[in-house]
């Protein structure tokens, strides 16, 4: 079954629901879109039935960091296909960031972004528009103009502005919005032409390095300007324990701070990139920290500090990462792979399965302000669920990706853990093979 919002009952399923705090077996009945009440008799023959005995379901999963590259950058993903492929990985909403070309730096494009979904797009699109113009970051751009488009945040993701007074005027105008601003933290002055983290990879590979401190002065300087202005900063893509620290100390004090880790920063060290030597799959920014990096992520995770799990799904050409490690580009193609490394995470113990779907669901839907529409199995919702197998048991292979980037450093790995199936408003958007519907 594909497609066409009607009644389908999922049947004998473990449902996971941190928004509601359900961790049960039951049934979950979607009646014209949304979650409807299991009454008397609600079992008929207009009913399809999924016997989902084994398998978990929880609310769709909510990306609120991703790369579609359209418009501008199509042999990269477009619309389309990275729809598909979030549905594949279970994403059912996805925040698409505003370094395309043009950049999503006015009205008229946000609104072509969001058109385009509307037509070609499998799960729910959800434009971040850009803090400057151009993201030069010179001028800011119309925020009230951009946040009437249905933008749901703010960044200039890919860059940082340099001026702190710049950043505190968009902070300001952010708060007035009732909207984030993303933070990409790069002290681009002090990253040079860095490629991997500065320490055992660089020196190892012989290229230059990328200092925690380019991070870690950023997100400090926002957080302190956060504090000043009372406004809503979200820390993305965090790599290092440092700045876990950081955040955690802001949040101690009352500073509005939000944050998110990525699946390869919280499964991967920098050795990754040594692997088969100057492996360009595993160069990302920030780039792959270091072991201890990664125990202050999963703590930060576990105590609340960190707040969401994002994918930073960022494809790219084979042309763009077949080449040498100092001129591939930064990124990894990640809606696919995601949930199975995260189980590794779950089935050793290290955090538990229900707040790794609070940290894919309920978590980051609050983040962006759509806690009352995402997130969440609760009766009258749309519904946006995810399915899954938790000890399926796979290989992944890049090219069978719905993503047009088939850039990942997870090829040829064994996961225990798969997404059988996700639905979006109601319409099956994926459905596993190994399901019968």
């Amino acid at each position: 079954m594909r497609g066409g919002a009607g009644h389908l009952l999922i049947r004998g399923g473990r449902i996971i629901d941190p928004s509601q705090g359900l961790d049960q077996v039951g049934d979950l009945l979607i009646d014209e879109g949304k979650i409807a009440p299991l009454g008397d008799g609600y079992v008929s023959a207009r009913v399809k039935v999924l016997n989902a005995g084994g398998l978990v379901l929880c609310p769709g999963f909510v990306d609120i960091h991703c790369h579609l590259r359209e418009p501008g950058f199509g042999e990269k993903e477009t619309i389309a296909s990275g729809t598909r492929a979030a549905a594949v990985g279970g994403f059912t909403a996805v925040c698409c960031m505003g370094n395309t070309n043009p950049p999503l730096d006015n009205r008229g494009t946000v609104e072509w972004v969001k058109e385009k979904a509307r037509i070609e797009g499998l799960v729910h699109v959800f434009p971040v528009g850009c803090i400057t113009k151009g993201r030069r970051g010179e001028e800011l751009t119309d925020m009230a103009e951009l946040a009437d488009a249905g933008v749901v945040a703010f960044s200039d993701d890919g860059d940082t502005p340099r001026s702190s007074q710049l950043m505190r005027r968009a902070l300001e105008r952010a708060r007035e919005l009732n909207l984030p601003i993303m933070d990409h933290c790069q002290d681009k002055t002090l990253d040079g032409n860095g490629v991997v983290n500065e320490g055992l990879a660089s020196a190892r590979l012989g290229v230059e390095g990328i200092p925690a401190a380019a991070e870690e002065i950023v997100v400090a300087r926002d957080l302190l300007l956060a504090r000043l202005t009372g406004a809503r900063v979200h820390v993305s893509h965090v790599s290092t324990g440092c700045s876990v620290e950081m955040i955690r100390l802001a949040r101690e004090k009352g500073v509005p701070v939000t944050a998110e880790v990525t699946p390869h920063h919280l499964t991967l060290t920098e050795e990754r990139v040594m692997v088969g030597n100057y492996d360009t799959d595993a160069k990302m920014y920030p780039p792959l920290r270091t072991e201890d990096d990664i125990k202050c992520l999963i703590k930060g995770l576990g105590d609340g500090v960190i707040d969401a799990i994002a994918t930073d799904h960022a494809p790219h050409t084979l042309l763009d990462k077949n080449c040498e490690l100092e001129r591939a580009a930064f990124g990894v193609s990640g809606f696919e792979t995601a949930l199975g490394c995260l189980m590794g995470l779950v089935h050793g113990g290290q955090i538990s399965l229900s707040m790794l779907v609070s940290k894919l669901t309920c978590e980051p839907a609050k983040i962006i302000g759509k806690g009352d529409v995402l997130g969440s199995l609760r009766v009258g919702y749309p519904a946006n669920v995810t399915i899954l197998d938790t000890d399926r048991e796979w290989v992944v292979d890049k090219r069978t990706f719905a993503s047009k980037g088939k850039n990942t450093p997870f090829d040829g790995c064994e996961f225990r853990g798969k997404v059988v199936a996700a639905v979006a408003n109601g319409k099956v958007v994926y459905s596993d093979d190994s399901l019968c519907w």
